[in-house]
């Protein structure tokens, strides 16, 4: 499957905002956005940038969510597709399927230090859910599942410091996790308040609905 493999930062850069694709670093002075608070490439600084609006706000917009969750176009149409077939309010509703996603949830346990390093994780087997091995990124967490770290992998060393710069940050109300088992379960699904992320999902359903 295709995948970015680029610099994160650079994306960063490009919309201008932090999208807090390399743990730590987006909260430390060593942060791109914060040195070099223009888009990158070699006319980035002298370029003059214009102002965003309409259908390339709404673009935006719909990149930035892309990129946090590291989705491509036809997964994430899919997503919104689901999510406009359900009743209830279709931008929240993405949003839920998109924090639900196995290594969101492996970021939001502390098993990672950002959600590309959960995705790798996840891919090379160090997940169970429900006592069974999944190494697909993108399945579907449901309430009730019980998500480990399998007993063989509890020694990495990267799950220490995950776990240390979790510990700084805030617990998030829809995961009940056990730090010193590696484990969690998920009590709730997630609200719109519960997802703190420079996104404004009203302008993506505006996008895919015309």
């Amino acid at each position: 499957m295709a995948r970015y493999t680029g610099p994160v930062c650079r994306l960063c850069r490009r919309d201008g905002t932090k999208l807090f694709l390399k743990g730590p670093k987006c909260f430390t002075d060593k942060c791109p956005v914060e040195k070099r608070n223009f888009p990158p490439g070699q006319h980035g600084q002298s370029k003059k940038q214009k102002k965003v609006v309409g259908y390339g706000l709404q673009l935006r917009e719909k990149q930035k969510a892309k990129r946090i969750y590291f989705t491509l176009e036809t997964q994430f149409r899919a997503y919104y597709e689901k999510a406009a077939n359900r009743p209830g309010v279709t931008g929240e509703l993405l949003l839920q399927q998109l924090e639900t996603r196995l290594d969101n949830v492996c970021y939001r346990l502390g098993f990672a230090l950002s959600r590309r390093q959960a995705r790798q994780v996840v891919r090379h087997g160090h997940v169970q859910v429900n006592g069974r091995k999944v190494n697909i990124p993108s399945f579907q967490c449901k309430v009730g599942d019980e998500i480990a770290i399998r007993e063989g992998s509890k020694k990495l060393v990267l799950l220490e410091a995950s776990q240390d710069f979790l510990s700084g940050q805030n617990r998030v109300g829809w995961i009940d996790a056990n730090r010193e088992n590696l484990s969690g379960k998920i009590i709730a699904l997630p609200k719109r308040e519960d997802v703190n992320l420079p996104v404004n999902e009203q302008l993506i359903v505006e996008l895919y609905s015309k």
